[in-house]
């Protein structure tokens, strides 16, 4: 698969990462991606950035180095609702919307709880991807997730950062595979997601691909390599709401 887009990753905006916009998306531009998004964490991690910052969004060009540019954030699910921690005026600014359980926010409750958590999430009309929901920060019946992100056509991603061992998440190798096998199961897209906090590491799906080979995952569902499917599943996900 010859990666072409990239639409979960970070700048020095969001606190913790380590490179500017135009430095990623001149990383972007080298590594031949045609499609990046850049989603700041949203207001409840500690250090990211203000709400000014996504009201401005409007100055950015949408194009820079060849690259369409989406920008947007990583919203965060904060209650057992599926409640998220944007108003929805900022979040019709927005040009893309991945929602996640971080811990730094959430209070894992009951697999039933968690679980809700995520579906109310995937039923936003709003959210367009839930980030890393196989990391094992809270436990979910994966099966549900699987067939609520078939039902509400949002995607479910499958986050490369999670997987790599240096960030001790002992439950993502496991949940991960679980969640290609239902996704095949059930014939629903996913979408990689490097989680880049530095611009090295755009595009950066290393430790997904064995479990990839290891599930025999078709080449079909997977949109990193598929623009215009991507932007259509955009358009699809806003046109039905």
């Amino acid at each position: 698969m010859k990666t072409l887009l990239d639409v979960h990753t970070h700048t020095v905006a969001s606190g913790h990462a380590f490179s500017t916009l135009q430095e990623m998306v001149s990383a972007a531009s080298e590594k031949g991606l045609r499609l990046l998004g850049i989603t700041e964490h949203a207001p409840s991690i500690p250090g990211t950035c203000p709400l000014i910052y996504f009201r401005n969004l409007h100055v950015v060009p949408r194009q820079m180095y060849g690259v369409e540019l989406l920008l947007g954030a990583e919203l965060n699910i904060i209650d057992y609702k599926g409640s998220i921690d944007l108003e929805e005026n900022y979040l019709r600014m927005l040009d893309i919307r991945i929602a996640g359980i971080h811990s730094l926010c959430y209070t894992p409750g009951t697999v039933e709880e968690n679980t809700e958590a995520m579906i109310g999430a995937i039923r936003n009309p709003y959210i367009h991807i839930i980030s890393h929901p196989g990391d094992g920060t809270a436990d979910v019946n994966l099966e549900a997730v699987v067939q609520a992100s078939k039902s509400y056509h949002t995607l479910l991603e499958i986050n490369n950062s999670s997987l790599n061992p240096v960030r001790n998440k002992v439950k993502a190798r496991a949940n991960n595979l679980e969640i290609l096998r239902l996704c095949k199961r059930y014939e629903v897209p996913v979408i990689l997601g490097s989680d880049a906090h530095i611009s090295f590491d755009i595009a950066r799906y290393d430790h997904i691909q064995a479990l990839l080979q290891e599930t025999e995952f078709p080449e079909r569902l997977l949109l990193n390599d598929k623009v215009e499917a991507f932007r259509e599943f955009l358009t699809h996900k806003e046109s039905i709401f």
